[in-house]
């Protein structure tokens, strides 16, 4: 049966943790692990603190797991976590501001979404769309990232952002459309 639990979907794993199959929480880190350390390389630079941050966020995790409601989707509740602890770690470094964001796994996925990237050169593109996210304000800057980077949807970035739906939507388009005024303005894309 032990053998099974990988392919298991996280709501059933978390149900096997709740009944006191505790080593099950284990195929979850497995899983989570490399995303939320990407997740939270876009909110702190240096890799001790994030390890730091991802072990407090398992730790909280497995902690709350009873809280869990199996009827609903995981992602988003561990998100959520991911993202208190991430924006709590900001505050008590009394970060101003976010640090650049590492790019490499956000033009694959950005590509699906939108064409804006379709008239980027790809040289510089790291560059120039790291300078764009550098000039959102964060209310922006983190739906563009839950969206594009982590690929929730929208009523899952409404679950981890705390904020309406309607205003998910609002936020990721004024973002594109600050980012692609930026991009237009330094001639990588023409209108």
């Amino acid at each position: 049966m032990e053998e099974d639990i990988p392919q298991k979907k996280d709501e059933e794993i978390v149900k096997l943790v709740q009944s006191g199959e505790t080593e099950a929480f284990g195929n979850l880190i497995n899983r989570y692990e490399d995303k939320i350390k990407r997740y939270a390389r876009k909110f702190l630079s240096d890799s001790e603190d994030i390890n730091d941050v991802l072990q407090d966020i398992f730790i909280k995790a497995y902690k709350n797991i009873q809280s869990f409601d199996i009827k609903r989707r995981f992602s988003p509740w561990f998100y959520r976590i991911a993202h208190n602890e991430l924006i709590n770690n900001l505050k008590k470094k009394n970060a101003k501001t976010l640090p650049l964001f590492d790019l490499d796994v956000f033009l694959p996925q950005y590509s699906h979404k939108d064409n804006l990237e379709q008239q980027i050169d790809q040289k510089g593109t790291q560059k120039n769309i790291n300078n764009c996210l550098d000039k959102l304000e964060f209310k922006y800057r983190e739906p563009i990232i839950l969206y594009y980077f982590e690929n929730l949807n929208y009523k899952e970035i409404a679950d981890v952002i705390q904020i309406p739906v309607s205003t998910v939507g609002v936020r990721i388009k004024r973002a594109k459309n600050i980012m692609k005024s930026i991009l237009n303005k330094t001639g990588y894309i023409h209108e």
